[in-house]
């Protein structure tokens, strides 16, 4: 095994481990316990994913150079996410959620890319469509998501 076929499969791990920490972290109730330990789960894998993808089209830059470009916005999405809410930024809120599932997108979109042929009914739509379906859907999900946690915000401060 040669050390593209090792960072591969160390990419794919723990591309499936963000994946799957993320989605948990995006589901639960949005304060201290499940939402940050897998949140922090997320982000550590993802860092890993950063690091793997852009060796990985440094390697073989003729053919997944876009693995670069994917690999620098998407972190800089989750970095972005990550620190508002580490630093707590003014509307920290709002930059956490546009960060974090900005580069959930963007993870997504990396699979899709590289996988999306092989996944049934997915398969069937043109190969254009795997780099922005993701955004068409999570675009709108993250604006849903941003007035729910303001509007609760701001419904907690007027009750004040």
């Amino acid at each position: 095994m040669d050390t593209f076929q090792i960072l591969l499969i160390i990419h794919i791990i723990f591309g499936s481990i963000s994946l799957f920490s993320g989605a948990i972290a995006m589901s639960a109730k949005k304060r201290r316990g499940i939402h940050t330990k897998w949140g922090e789960l997320y982000h550590a894998s993802y860092v890993v994913i950063f690091i793997t993808a852009i060796i990985l089209s440094i390697l073989r830059w003729e053919e997944i150079a876009y693995l670069f470009y994917v690999a620098l916005l998407s972190y800089s999405f989750a970095i972005y996410g990550y620190l508002a809410r580490k630093q707590h930024w003014k509307n920290w809120i709002i930059h956490h959620i546009r960060g974090m599932l900005g580069s959930y997108i963007g993870a997504v979109t990396a699979l899709l890319v590289n996988v999306g042929s092989s996944i049934p009914l997915i398969n069937n739509l043109p190969m254009l469509w795997f780099w922005f379906l993701p955004t068409i859907i999570g675009i709108p999900l993250s604006y849903i998501v941003i007035q729910k946690y303001t509007k609760d915000k701001n419904r907690l401060r007027s009750d004040k």
